[in-house]
């Protein structure tokens, strides 16, 4: 099938047309400037011009393909205005190309976080939380789910705090960043609190496996690790780039500081049964011994 795709040259978007591309599929894909353009040329992607506030463009890369997979979004956490920003622009997108495919039984699969639940991982069963930092995004995508009932295929993949791919991305990826600019590998609280992980290009696999076979209205994890200690991520980010290691405040990290000290641990024990989905790429903690002083 070809299939629309936005924010394709992002460490997950990037992952997902190559395997898209690899299994069969054509790409359409959403490009804001000549240099992602020119990136998703060169790996066999067609493309359109256009962001997400470009709801024309949109409208028409849907009418196109026989599919969308929708993973762009501005990733502007610098404070709780722009993250707030974000997320609508991403609601009014999500909201134009559902309505471009109702009736049309193609599917529209778009991606949130996994939920947090107290006192054991969550699963695909849990709700989004739809208060907080991101429960605007939360709403969006219920609503996305929601199109299942006027002939919409929808689906949402839930991502982990941390997608990575050669030690870099997520949450794990913004500890990093941030140990580099302040010399200390930081985590919040006394670092117990876990957060799930996948490699991108695991996560990659299981968003064509939604796209080809997933029923409307579902939701589905794209869990690897189910929980590792932020602590343990600190240390060996510190010991690769040769830092303390220390506990700092959430006030560190903004407006994801509430949601960096939260334990999170996650489960995809359905997704793996249900879609044949097996991630086999290394771990977080594995992958993190790839990074560079």
């Amino acid at each position: 099938m070809q299939v629309f795709i936005t924010g394709g040259t992002g460490l997950i978007g990037s992952a997902v047309v190559r395997e898209l591309l690899d299994n069969g599929h054509s790409v359409l894909a959403l490009a804001r400037s000549e240099s992602s353009e020119a990136a998703l040329r060169e790996v066999g992607a067609t493309t359109v011009r256009g962001s997400l506030a470009d709801l024309d463009v949109l409208r028409t890369g849907a009418a196109k393909s026989d599919g969308v997979i929708h993973l762009a979004f501005s990733n502007d956490f610098s404070s709780p205005e722009a993250l707030a920003a974000g997320v609508a622009e991403e609601s009014v997108a999500l909201l134009t190309l559902g309505d471009e495919l109702v009736g049309s039984d193609r599917p529209l699969v778009t991606v949130s976080g996994t939920p947090w639940v107290p006192g054991r991982p969550s699963t695909e069963a849990d709700p989004l939380p739809l208060d907080g930092p991101v429960g605007g995004r939360g709403r969006s995508v219920m609503a996305t789910l929601e199109l299942a009932s006027r002939g919409v295929r929808s689906a949402a993949v839930r991502m982990p705090r941390t997608v990575h791919n050669q030690g870099d991305g997520g949450f794990a990826g913004l500890l990093t960043q941030i140990a580099r600019q302040s010399g200390v590998s930081g985590y919040p609280g006394d670092g117990t609190q876990r957060w799930p992980a996948v490699h991108a290009l695991d996560a990659a696999v299981l968003f064509r496996l939604v796209l080809e076979n997933a029923p409307a209205g579902t939701a589905w994890h794209a869990v690897d690790d189910e929980g590792d200690a932020v602590r343990d991520i600190a240390t060996v980010i510190g010991r690769r780039l040769g830092l303390p290691v220390e506990s700092v405040p959430e006030a560190t990290y903004g407006p994801l500081g509430p949601i960096f000290a939260t334990d999170q641990p996650s489960s995809s024990a359905h997704t793996r049964q249900t879609l044949n989905w097996h991630p086999h790429h290394p771990s977080l903690l594995e992958d993190l011994e790839n990074l560079q002083p």
